[in-house]
């Protein structure tokens, strides 16, 4: 089968597309006819071993496919070792779930990652509550531009979008945000202030890392709550202190959907109101970018170099 192929860290560069053997059907596992594959970004830190789980070589890049199995079921799932980039994938049975058809392969690989992570920053992390504010960095990603729908589906006050580019702060505005600023760290402290009315905010979601979530702190209002699920700019910010935490009853809470998906009620569950929310039209998943997998490193360089929008897509027929 044709697969992306890593046999050295590095960058998009070591994205080559080469033939190598099918997976084997094993016990409790199903083997999946791959139509599509999802990029996300955390690709880009698997392919340089920079995640938050290491990497091994050699390796098929990857994490959610969509596809068909061997009965003819079409299903979504993530590949729980990677090897998503490819014609064919074996996956865990207990990680696959049937798309309705209703739902597009592209909209149901943006839900299996970004849009659980999104439900999950939201409900589960960020406990937002009716009326709060919610700030969404990278509110066109794909991750971001299902957290301002869904954010404005449960109820919150304001939504702000931060989004580097005005076409970017354009479509996080169409999708619901109430209003969207740059999103550069100078100076993000007191946009986000002014545009919450001038009072602080109460949730933020960020996963750029750096001065961006050292601003975002300071705009936090007391018993916000800040979620740091990524770090885009591969920058640490300064740590955190108990003092600082205290001293305005404030909270930093990590996210990884892995530590989600093996608890009970915290996978399928939300997988199947997303997928009801996007075949009755209250979600729609932005598909931004649709790849041949022999342009996977080209799908790389785009997502590092912020020039995409939404979910990308790698067509595996190409």
């Amino acid at each position: 089968m044709r697969a992306i192929h890593v046999t050295e860290f590095g960058g998009p560069e070591v994205l080559r597309l080469v033939e190598v053997p099918e997976p084997r059907p094993e016990p409790g596992r199903l083997l999946i006819d791959v139509t599509a594959a999802g990029v996300n970004y955390a690709d880009t830190h698997a392919v340089e071993d920079s995640y938050l789980s290491r990497t091994t070589l050699p390796m098929i890049p990857g994490g959610e496919v969509v596809g068909r199995t061997e009965d003819g079921r079409r299903v979504v799932a993530l590949a729980d070792n990677y090897g998503g980039y490819a014609e064919k994938a074996s996956v865990l049975e207990d990680l696959a779930i049937d798309v309705p058809d209703a739902v597009s392969d592209g909209q149901a690989l943006a839900l299996i990652v970004q849009g659980l992570t999104a439900w999950h920053l939201l409900r589960t992390s960020g406990r937002m509550a009716a009326g709060e504010s919610v700030v969404v960095h990278a509110a066109a990603g794909g991750t971001g531009s299902l957290a301002v729908q869904l954010a404005k589906t449960f109820g919150a006050g304001r939504v702000i979008a931060t989004a580097s580019t005005p076409e970017k702060r354009e479509l996080a505005l169409s999708l619901g945000a109430d209003v969207a600023v740059d999103g550069d760290a100078e100076g993000l402290k007191d946009r986000l202030t002014e545009a919450n009315g001038g009072r602080k905010v109460d949730v933020v979601l960020e996963m750029t890392g750096g001065p961006v979530f050292e601003e975002s702190l300071a705009a936090l209002a007391p018993f916000g709550r800040l979620v740091t699920y990524g770090m885009a700019s591969r920058q640490a910010p300064q740590p955190v202190h108990a003092a600082q935490l205290m001293g305005r009853s404030r909270a930093v809470v990590g996210f990884w959907l892995m530590h989600a998906v093996a608890r009970p009620g915290m996978y399928r569950e939300p997988m199947a109101e997303l997928l009801d929310m996007v075949g009755d039209g209250r979600l729609s998943p932005q598909v931004g970018g649709v790849y041949p997998l022999s342009d996977a490193a080209r799908a790389h360089e785009d997502l590092r170099a912020r020039r995409t929008v939404g979910k990308l897509v790698l067509d595996t027929a190409r």
